[in-house]
């Protein structure tokens, strides 16, 4: 400890290592710079990060027998920082095909591996299985990965970063930032991706690029104290509406990559998907709220 005048203070030097300290034992505290004003106060440009031990994963799957493995291969290869852990949450939405069959041989190859495994019985929509995973979730953080390969595990450290050092509850991954390789594919699903942004925007007071996004990171606490009704694409309006009036909510954006689908390849979403998306959003940003 230094004193300055009466003033107490840690030394940057004990902070940067980034001990916990008894009154917070689960957040690292690290001191970038301050300065002095008076005798008895001071500024300082200081954040706090949570210590995370746990990112929980969670994969809805609908007809994914041909790629399921895949995904499940690079989740299993990317190393997170900080040595957070995974737990994966897959929720098999009563697929057609033999998708579970598929993620129990996958499970039987890899025991080491931390697979949580959840089966509709009936088909519900892809924001019903997320609604489960979600309250299945036992992370610190919880993202939202997509049993195709359109999007790279990979990336979940470049998400996670603005959570380690202490800025921010919530960050989307967009397509439309960055300098990552994105498949060209619909003009008119960028217009209608852009269009649907701007529009929840406009509710919500956000400044959005991506809106639609699949990669979407929550602190755990704060999505599970939502009351989450989409069943289907409409999860996405929905959650973007409520988790944006969470009281002082800190909520930031990461370029991505994308590697889209055709639909020949299994890309599911269509134009009514985007009809209820615009539903959504009116109906979480002006009556439902």
């Amino acid at each position: 400890m230094s004193n300055h005048r009466g003033l107490f203070l840690p030394t940057p030097e004990v902070l940067c290592r980034g001990r916990p300290t008894p009154q917070f034992p689960e957040r690292v505290f690290i001191v970038k710079s301050w300065s002095f004003r008076t005798e008895n106060s001071f500024t300082s440009n200081t954040f706090v990060a949570m210590k995370i031990s746990k990112l929980s994963i969670v994969i809805p799957a609908y007809n994914e027998e041909r790629t399921i493995h895949l995904i499940l291969d690079k989740v299993r290869d990317v190393k997170l920082i900080g040595g957070i852990e995974k737990e994966l949450i897959i929720v098999n939405d009563c697929s057609a095909d033999d998708t579970e069959g598929a993620i129990e041989r996958y499970r039987a190859a890899n025991p080491e591996l931390n697979i949580q495994y959840f089966k509709h019985e009936v088909n519900m929509g892809k924001g019903a299985a997320l609604h489960t995973g979600i309250s299945r979730a036992s992370g610190e953080y919880l993202i939202i990965q997509d049993a195709d390969l359109e999007y790279d595990p990979e990336e979940y450290n470049d998400l996670l970063k603005p959570v380690v050092t202490g800025f921010a509850d919530v960050v989307y991954g967009s397509r439309f930032q960055g300098s990552k390789p994105h498949r060209i594919l619909f003009f008119w699903h960028t217009i209608g991706n852009k269009f649907l942004t701007f529009l929840s925007n406009m509710f919500t007071n956000l400044n959005l690029t991506d809106m639609e996004t699949c990669y979407k990171l929550f602190r755990t606490d704060m999505i599970q104290s939502l009351e989450l009704q989409e069943k289907r694409f409409g999860f996405e309006p929905e959650v973007t509406a409520k988790v944006s009036r969470i009281p002082k909510v800190r909520i930031y954006e990461v370029g991505i990559s994308y590697y889209g689908r055709t639909y020949e390849e299994g890309k599911k979403i269509g134009w009514r998907d985007g009809v209820r998306a615009i539903y959504c959003i009116v109906k979480y940003g002006v009556f439902s709220r």
